[in-house]
């Protein structure tokens, strides 16, 4: 039985909501403030979420966001928000479909349906789950190319990311410099050593707390660099 969650602060609409998917076979949760859905949704697996944009705690623009940064379960907005731009911005950060209130209860139901058969189309046709390393609050999305720190998105040059996800896929082994610059640059080096190290400090200054006592990249005097777990 697919499990559907609805972010939806009205209860009068989110009961409508429930009773029309209860009877199409759908098993159905709903939250009503935005930061315990927020959470809900995160925290369970669901199978596709249905999310209202005006709530109170945490709005449905940020429910999405953060339901993207982990999942690729399904989101369809439904809100009394016409504008184009409120349109354009949800399905810019990902929701998958947009209806607007008022809207024909059946309506919903048959997008849901739709939406579910697309998503179990896609996987099954063999589409995979971003390749993801996670490190005491460090997260590298390989697939995707994206680091993030305590939830906090930080921007990676494309030399910085290799580095990094490198090192983290290779933890507690100590590489020199040298082997860095010929791993990452694809070049023997020949005096641009310093290029290790001034990519090492910048990566550093996005992920350490204190990069005088990195937690992360070890610095082993005369050798080189270790990325501890």
């Amino acid at each position: 039985m697919n499990k559907i969650l609805i972010i939806e602060d009205e209860s009068s609409i989110a009961e409508l909501e429930k009773d029309y998917l209860e009877l199409s076979g759908f098993e159905v949760t709903i939250e009503s403030d935005g930061s315990s859905g927020a959470a809900h949704a995160i925290d369970e697996d669901f199978d596709l979420i249905i999310l209202d944009l005006m709530l109170p705690g945490m709005d449905g623009f940020e429910i999405c966001s953060l339901i993207r940064e982990k999942k690729n379960t399904p989101v369809i907005i439904v809100s009394a928000k016409k504008d184009d731009i409120d349109k354009i911005r949800g399905l810019g950060i990902g929701a998958d479909d947009y209806m607007t209130k008022p809207f024909s209860p059946s309506e919903l139901v048959a997008r849901v349906k739709a939406h579910l058969a697309r998503y179990k189309r896609l996987t099954s046709a063999g589409i995979q789950e971003n390749e993801i390393i996670e490190i005491r609050g460090l997260k590298i999305d390989k697939t995707a190319r994206r680091v993030y720190i305590n939830g906090e998105e930080k921007n990676f040059t494309t030399k910085e990311f290799d580095l990094l996800t490198f090192l983290a896929q290779n933890p507690n082994h100590v590489y020199s410099k040298e082997e860095l610059f010929k791993e990452i640059w694809e070049l023997e080096s020949v005096g641009d050593i310093a290029t290790v190290t001034v990519h090492i400090k910048k990566i550093r200054e996005k992920i350490e707390e204190s990069t005088s006592k990195p937690q992360y990249i070890e610095t082993i005097w005369g050798v080189g660099y270790r990325f501890k777990v």
